[in-house]
């Protein structure tokens, strides 16, 4: 039996147009979508409530790497939206791998009958779901947290 740190957690798809927000069950058996938060001077603020409202221990941030393992513009963005919730934060803040959320995402969505269009609303929380359930099950099987640790913001010197 691994180690693994029981609580809520939020799983966080960062993009340029909506931010797809999920969380998990205290036990970390299942990730269920929350909300899709526009993109916007306001997108931090919201997800830090999100975050308190479901009583959070830990922000699990999508970090889409290219599929060749190279950081791509995408990666910056996510990069930067997590120093930003870490900074704005007393909440620990991780970055995971998250190559192919959203291509997961699209493709379960249309499995289940649900054409592009209509899938726009809830794709990014689908993808958030993804992720955040690669994470659990990270962590399920190594018994370690998954990605890496996002530092609080530096204190000046």
């Amino acid at each position: 039996m691994t180690d693994f740190r029981r609580g809520v957690r939020l799983g966080i798809d960062v993009g340029k147009a909506r931010v797809g927000v999920a969380r998990s069950d205290p036990d970390g058996l299942l990730a269920t979508p929350v909300e899709t938060v526009p993109r916007d001077d306001a997108s931090i603020a919201r997800v830090l409530a999100l975050g308190e409202e479901h009583s959070v221990f830990e922000f699990v941030v999508g970090l889409p790497i290219g599929l060749s393992g190279a950081d791509t513009p995408s990666t910056a963005d996510a990069r930067e939206f997590a120093a930003a919730l870490a900074a704005a934060s007393a909440v620990p803040v991780r970055l995971v791998d998250e190559r192919l959320s959203t291509v997961s995402a699209h493709s379960a969505l249309r499995g289940a009958g649900r054409n592009q269009r209509e899938s726009r609303r809830i794709v990014d929380q689908v993808a958030a779901v993804v992720l955040l359930q690669q994470a659990l099950d990270v962590e399920k099987n190594t018994g370690r947290p998954p990605g890496t640790s996002v530092p609080p913001a530096q204190e000046l010197a």
